[in-house]
């Protein structure tokens, strides 16, 4: 059993994210995150998936998903080259002004935002991967007593470029002179 991703274009219509979910829940399948976005075509929608499968039940998922009326295309993201983020916000609360400039510098260190300050709380805003946000997290926990943790699910798109070649051309574009 491992972690899989999914990326599912479907009709950007009503009733769609329900029969999608609907799907995972009729059949017991372990659905880890699931977050819905309309692409650049406003008809379309773009799902990133999440499941925790073994590899037979994982293709009987991608084939079911391919049979729905409303899924224009499946694309399994698993051992592609992908950029994927996920969203979380932190809340610390009752924090000592020492612990408040404490959490700037773990804010500076995990590249995180301050979102809002008050007079006895910190609200941190993060769009990292769910392992960096975990660590985030982990640390928070064994720091701080009291914590609120928001959670979003991750979105994912294809890498641009996989090759040595394109990532030279990288390279080469972010460090020419200007």
């Amino acid at each position: 059993m491992k972690n899989r991703w999914i990326a599912l274009y479907v009709e950007n219509q009503v009733g769609v994210l329900a029969k999608v979910s609907g799907l995972f829940s009729g059949k017991s399948y372990n659905l880890q995150s699931l977050t819905v976005g309309t692409t650049e075509d406003e008809t379309v929608s773009r799902m990133t998936i999440c499941v925790t499968s073994d590899d037979i039940t994982f293709e009987q998922i991608k084939k079911q998903l391919n049979r729905m009326v409303e899924v224009i295309k499946v694309i399994d993201l698993t051992d592609m080259p992908i950029h994927m983020k996920e969203i979380l916000f932190a809340k610390v609360k009752n924090c000592t002004v020492e612990e408040k400039a404490e959490l700037f510098q773990i804010a500076q260190v995990f590249h995180v935002e301050v979102s809002d300050i008050g007079t006895d709380s910190v609200l941190l805003e993060s769009k990292m991967t769910e392992r960096r946000n975990n660590e985030l997290i982990d640390l928070l926990r064994s720091k701080y007593k009291h914590i609120e943790i928001v959670r979003g699910g991750a979105v994912a798109i294809e890498s641009i470029s996989t090759s040595c070649a394109g990532r030279a051309e990288y390279f080469r574009l972010a460090h020419q002179k200007k």
